[in-house]
């Protein structure tokens, strides 16, 4: 795996501030880094998803007046769209929590942010950005020593 950032100068060159940059360099390898992006952006999807759906996985007719209402997406009704969003954001972040399909799940949520983005609050821009940053290295690195798909050798 490729590294994220160049090599720190000498520490002998740099004083504290080089030394606190090495140890960082240390102890925050990409693959604990890959590992925090997919638990944080994965608990915010699932939550998402959770608001969605009562009990284990029914979706009560507030959530279909939601779609209805509020998100509004084109070329979707709003039972298709619920049963969508509400499935995307249980599977993908479970996927993402166990380093499953990384990079597939990482795309998926980013082409729903894109669509929330898009469709539905196009002024919360600064926080899809947010999200993008976090999901871009997941789909370029993929999950990580820390993950199944490692385990599993996909790619």
């Amino acid at each position: 795996m490729a590294t994220l950032a160049p090599p720190l100068a000498s520490p002998s060159r740099g004083g504290p501030y080089v030394l606190f940059a090495r140890a960082a360099e240390k102890v925050l390898r990409p693959s604990l880094i890959l590992l925090v992006q997919r638990v944080g952006i994965g608990a915010v999807f699932f939550q998402s998803g959770r608001t969605k759906v009562e009990g284990l996985f029914t979706v009560p007719q507030t959530t279909f007046d939601l779609f209805a209402t509020e998100y509004k997406l084109p070329l979707l009704d709003p039972h298709t769209a619920a049963y969508a969003a509400a499935t995307a954001e249980h599977v993908f972040p479970i996927l993402l929590f166990l380093g499953l399909f990384t990079r597939a799940s990482a795309l998926a949520l980013l082409g729903m942010t894109a669509v929330i983005e898009i469709f539905v609050y196009p002024d919360a821009w600064p926080t899809h950005l947010s999200w993008a940053a976090v999901f871009l290295p997941l789909i370029a690195f993929g999950g990580g020593r820390l993950s199944l798909d490692r385990l599993l050798r996909l790619p």
